[in-house]
């Protein structure tokens, strides 16, 4: 096999071989340790070993090639040379730690092993040259902790209880009581134990040890943990990590000595001020481990601290030399690399070295608070500061989320549907949860999957979890057009609507029990968990006026009530890019009239019963338009098949025929009739028009009148949107009914306005004519939705039972129903506008399926020249900042 050029790169004083721009090559952490030491700053030498060597690793099946092990001793001895140290020697041993890194921070995910080197002759070499007998037997320790769990796939508890039976014994409460004999026995302990346990023995010779911490660490890309974490951030497998090894430095030599992390400013608020905590005579796992309190860097802090009853002390008061050198190389790191350092460092009898740094994980509001205050400082510029925020990261700021310091019970996990936590009593029916709120009680909202007639239930309920269904299932479309938390595709529970309970991995829940759903994380937990409520300010607003400035996207809102548009307005939205006008159906006040012109037996029936609908939607579409004044609003036309709008339970139907005055028989004969085996491809849309044109021709009456009616107060600018449709006759015949429906409304009325018709292309075959199709419209909007559906044959509702092993197996990139399948259902997009455009020039191009507040989606349509995109209202601050970063990221190519 072909090995590449060159794959170790060393680093020392004066002979980095990297730097900060090699990430790609040598992972965040080496590319940075070799920038750090050509920035001249204390760093212990060694060596990383390329990225491009875990992937040969991978293809030789999981062996290192002898060309890398020779090239590792090579570099190896020059660490040696410089240090005056010999790996393996028994009377001055080089000890060494090998760590993972990849180019993207995966903090926690692989794997690091310390102390490497020790045996039982070495270990008497490193008490001589320390001078610290108890300090080299305590590090051999660790490393035997470490060594068997990372690399020989040993449960670590087994060694611990080895540890803990010891101090019981000896009536210890803390590790640093155990003597150099104790510490002798514990290991003669721990290699019997690991025996037992792996069936092999610990390994003497400290290249064997190499060798496998090498493989452990390029094994540690493929962990389930690791492979979660990048599923969830979409980093690709084939990135693979790097191996750095570096000579150790070490923070438990004694009280003068210690290890630590620090922030250049505050990860959670984004105050500028060095954050961090260290321990004194520590390893850098002790900080993280929790076995003991890590004191903090700063007096300020320790002050703080101590007013909360923590105790006191503070590196600044404990190690003052150390801390002045401290704060002078992060406040050099914090303008060599212009953003927020997250740095680990460790202090050896006095001295300071620098093990890492990079660029700070941060909250939502961390992030904006550090882009606006290193713009003002003049770190950065304005683009930079808007690519500093995550889009996605927002929704931190529009919802709730949960406190991260309760203690929560996991119940199960489904898909992160809906963002923001919530906590509530469980029922299983919308009319129940309607009911528990009047009484001002806090209710989730749990079901199988959900359907257009449980609105109710969802707005009243706290948060909704569904056992089916996908990210954009209706339980997840409505809740996020609302802003409420969702929980969907939880195939871990099942819901028993008999006995009124869910059962979930061996928990049985009750109705009116307590749960806390995390729609950010798709988590479900057992009990009442505190929320953090979400508030913006003047750098949130900001950061948005920023965005504005350089998008070339619009902004428009998927919205189907005033509430909703002045929502999305006031996140600034510039029009409605989707007005579902069935959502309107659902009212208490109105559902009946629905299923009264649905059951109709005569067209005359029917046409009265949508007559008493046309006052209630020209209600609503007043509303809207006042709300959106100025800005365009489309208005899609009745799309989903009738028996939507039915009953579905046999006492639900029995209701409904008391009411109506109609036998119970002849209710269900027409819910049979309406049942459909396929409804998401059968009688809808601009079908249901074509079969009864009536149901139309009162909808855009409604519309028309509504315009009229609000004329002179505000500008209305309507966009009537046909949906479901294939063929051109399909839009032809359409295009007549609106057309003709509103000039009847202007002569009655002695008025005129400007409107345009349009088509959702939501099907493959409307963008493959889209030529046709823009002979009689004047827009079109994609349905992203349905035509991911449509194209991959994929129902968005069932889709949860598998879409996640195709992800995580590799089959496709992402959730498709959450990115846009640019390979796919990408192709079809693109054709339909340069078949569009090139029949209508000035033709409208829009999206206003989910995808509109995916960044990535949103990227998309930005380089194929989309003019605008359209989500729900709570993600178009997402989108908004998405479509700057889409702008300033297509300019830098072009550049």
């Amino acid at each position: 096999m072909m090995l590449p050029n060159k794959f170790i790169y060393f680093f020392a004083a004066e002979q980095a071989e990297g730097h900060a721009g090699m990430k790609e090559l040598l992972g965040g952490k080496g590319a940075n340790l070799a920038e750090m030491t050509a920035m001249g700053l204390p760093v212990p030498p060694g060596f990383t070993i390329s990225t491009e060597m875990c992937q040969v690793f991978y293809q030789m099946g999981q062996t290192l090639p002898v060309q890398l092990k020779e090239n590792v001793m090579l570099a190896l001895a020059r660490v040696e040379k410089i240090l005056g140290k010999k790996f393996g020697d028994r009377t001055n041993p080089l000890l060494v730690s090998v760590r993972s890194g990849s180019r993207a921070s995966m903090p926690g995910m692989m794997d690091t092993i310390l102390n490497l080197g020790l045996n039982d002759e070495t270990v008497v070499g490193l008490a001589e040259q320390s001078r610290n007998p108890r300090f080299a037997w305590d590090s051999y320790r660790r490393f035997m902790t470490m060594y068997s769990d990372v690399v020989m796939g040993m449960n670590s508890s087994l060694l611990e209880v080895e540890l803990e039976d010891l101090k019981h014994r000896k009536k210890y409460h803390k590790d640093s009581e155990l003597t150099v004999e104790d510490l002798q026995n514990l290991i003669e302990r721990y290699k019997f134990q690991i025996h037992e346990s792996t069936g092999q023995t610990f390994p003497r010779d400290p290249v064997e040890q190499l060798w496998g911490a090498i493989q452990a660490v390029f094994r540690s890309w493929n962990t389930p943990r690791a492979l979660t974490y990048r599923e969830l951030h979409g980093y690709p497998d084939s990135w693979g990590t790097a191996v750095n090894i570096q000579a150790m430095v070490f923070g438990n030599l004694g009280d003068d000595s210690a290890t630590g992390v620090a922030f250049t400013r505050n990860p959670s608020t984004g105050e500028k001020a060095f954050f961090g905590e260290f321990l004194t005579n520590a390893q850098g796992e002790d900080v993280v481990a929790g076995i003991r309190t890590p004191l903090p860097l700063t007096r300020q802090n320790a002050l703080k601290s101590s007013e909360k009853g923590a105790t006191s002390g503070s590196l600044e008061e404990i190690m003052p030399e150390a801390f002045a050198q401290l704060e002078a190389i992060y406040q050099r790191l914090e303008k060599h690399y212009r953003d927020m350092q997250d740095i680990e460092f460790t202090i050896e009898r006095g001295k300071l070295f620098m093990l890492q740094t990079r660029n700070g994980k941060r909250t939502a509001r961390a992030a904006v608070k550090i882009a606006c205050d290193m713009l003002d400082e003049k770190l950065i510029t304005e683009q930079e500061a808007l690519l500093r925020v995550s889009p996605q990261s927002l929704d931190q700021l529009l919802h709730p989320t949960l406190d991260p310091k309760d203690k929560k019970i996991n119940l199960a996990k489904g898909l992160p549907a809906s963002p923001g936590g919530a906590s509530g009593q469980v029922v299983f029916s919308s009319e129940m949860a309607a009911e528990w709120a009047k009484d001002g009680k806090k209710v989730i909202l749990v079901r199988v999957e959900t359907s257009p007639e449980d609105i109710d239930g969802m707005i009243a309920a706290q948060g909704v979890l569904t056992t089916r269904g996908g990210m954009t299932s209706h339980a997840a479309v409505v809740a996020r057009g609302m802003g409420k938390c969702c929980v969907a595709g939880c195939g871990e529970a099942e819901v028993d609507y008999r006995n009124n309970e869910m059962r979930a991995n061996g928990f049985v829940v009750k109705q009116g029990d307590l749960i806390t759903l995390d729609g950010g994380t798709g988590e479900v937990f057992l009990g009442q968990v505190n929320t953090i409520q979400p508030s913006l300010d003047g750098d949130f607003e900001r950061v948005m006026k920023m965005a504005d400035k350089y998008r070339k996207l619009g902004l428009r809102a998927n919205a189907d009530t005033p509430h909703d548009a002045r929502v999305a307005r006031d996140f600034g939205a510039e029009g409605i890019g989707l007005c579902r006008t069935e959502h309107m159906f659902f009212g208490p006040d109105r559902i009946d009239v629905v299923r009264k012109m649905i059951l109709a037996q005569t067209r005359e029936e029917r046409v009265a019963a949508l007559d008493q609908l046309l006052p209630m939607q020209k209600s609503d579409f007043i509303g809207i338009f006042q709300a959106m004044s100025g800005f365009p609003v489309t208005i899609r036309l009745l799309d989903p098949p009738l028996h939507e709008f039915l009953p579905h339970s046999e006492g639900e139907t029995k209701e409904l025929a008391q009411r109506l005055g109609w036998s119970l028989e002849q209710v269900q004969i027409k819910v049979r009739n309406l049942k459909e085996f396929n409804p998401m491809l059968g009688h809808r849309g601009c079908r249901l028009a074509i079969t009864y044109p009536e149901i139309y021709q009162m909808q855009v009456r409604a519309i028309a009148e509504a315009v009229l009616a609000v004329k002179g107060k505000a500008t209305v600018k309507p966009e009537i949107m046909i949906p479901i449709v294939g063929t051109e006759g399909e839009l032809k015949r359409m295009k007549a009914l609106v057309d003709h429906e509103i000039k009847t409304v202007q002569n009655q009325h002695s008025a005129t306005f400007d409107y345009q018709v349009g088509t959702m292309i939501e099907l493959p075959r409307a963008a493959l004519i889209a030529d046709e199709l823009a002979q009689s419209a004047e827009f079109f909007s994609f349905g992203t939705n349905d035509l991911t559906q449509t194209t991959m044959g994929i129902s968005r509702d069932d889709a949860g039972r598998f879409l996640g092993t195709y992800v995580s197996e590799g089959i496709l990139e992402a959730d498709p129903f959450t990115t846009i399948d640019q390979k796919g259902v990408g192709k079809l997009v693109e054709k339909a506008v340069e078949l569009g455009r090139g029949i209508r020039s000035n033709i409208k191009l829009g999206i206003c399926g989910e995808h509109g507040g995916d960044p990535e989606s949103v990227k998309y349509f930005n380089s194929i020249g989309l003019h605008y995109v359209s989500c729900s209202p709570y993600r178009v601050p997402i989108a908004r900042l998405a479509a700057a970063q889409a702008a300033l990221q297509q300019r830098k190519v072009e550049h």
